[in-house]
C-alpha cells in the first residue's frame, strides 16, 4: 500500500516537474521571439533613418558641386569682395569634409552634429555673399548666376524636405530604442542613439532668398 502511495507520490512530482519546465521553456522562447521581433524592429527603423540620410548626401552633394561654379561667376564681377568669396569657398570645403564623415556612418552622433555647425556657416557665408551680389545690376543680370542661384535654391529646398524626413526617421528610432523593453536590447547590441540634423542658426534652416531677375 506504502509503495503504491509512494509511486503515485512519485509521479505526481514528475508529472508536476515536466508541466513546471514546460513553462520554463515556454517563456523563454516567448522571451527569445520578442526580443528577436525588438532586435529586428530596431535594425529596420536603423537602416531607415540611414537611408534617409543618403537622400540629403544626394542633394549636399549636388549643392557642393554647385557653388565653385557660383563664386566662378561672381568673381568676375565683384573682385573686390575677395573676402567674401574666399569665405564661401573656405565654408564649402569645411562642410564638404563634414558632410563624407557624416554620410560614412549617420549613426555617429558627433559627425552628424559636425555636419550641421558646417552647413550653418556655408548657409551664413552663401547669405553674405547674395547680400554682396545685390550692388552689382550686371552680376544679378547674368545668365548663368541666375540659372546657379535658382539651382542652387531648388536644391537648398531638397535638402529641407530631405532633412525633415531624416529626421522623422531619427525620432521613431530614438523612441523605440528608449522604450522598454526595447532598452534593454538596444543596450546588449549597441543600438545607440541616432543625432538629428539640426542647422544651429534658426535663420539659416531656410534657403538664402535672392532674386536675381
Amino acid at each position: 500500500m506504502k509503495t503504491g502511495v509512494f509511486l503515485a507520490s512519485t509521479t505526481g512530482i514528475a508529472f508536476l516537474a515536466v508541466i513546471v519546465f514546460a513553462i520554463v521553456i515556454g517563456l523563454a522562447l516567448l522571451a527569445a521571439g520578442m526580443g528577436v521581433g525588438i532586435y529586428n524592429k530596431l535594425v529596420t527603423l536603423r537602416n531607415r533613418y540611414k537611408n534617409a540620410y543618403a537622400q540629403i548626401d544626394v542633394q549636399l552633394k549636388r549643392r557642393y558641386d554647385l557653388i565653385p561654379n557660383l563664386v566662378e561667376t561672381a568673381k568676375g564681377y565683384i573682385k573686390h569682395e575677395r573676402d567674401t568669396l574666399e569665405a564661401v569657398t573656405k565654408a564649402r570645403n569645411i562642410a564638404y569634409v563634414a558632410s563624407q564623415t557624416a554620410a560614412s556612418n549617420p549613426g555617429d552622433a558627433t559627425a552628424v552634429k559636425n555636419l550641421g555647425a558646417a552647413e550653418s556657416g556655408l548657409g551664413s557665408a552663401l547669405s553674405r555673399l547674395m547680400v554682396v551680389s545685390e550692388q552689382y545690376p550686371d552680376l544679378k543680370a547674368n545668365q548663368n548666376m541666375m540659372q546657379l542661384t535658382e539651382e542652387l535654391t531648388s536644391t537648398e529646398n531638397k535638402i529641407s524636405f530631405a532633412r525633415q524626413a531624416y529626421n522623422d526617421s531619427v525620432m521613431t528610432y530614438n523612441t523605440d530604442r528608449e522604450v522598454f523593453p526595447a532598452n534593454f536590447i538596444a543596450g546588449m547590441f549597441n543600438f545607440t542613439a541616432a543625432e538629428l540634423f539640426v542647422i544651429d542658426k534658426p535663420e539659416q534652416k531656410e534657403a538664402p532668398k535672392v532674386s536675381f531677375s
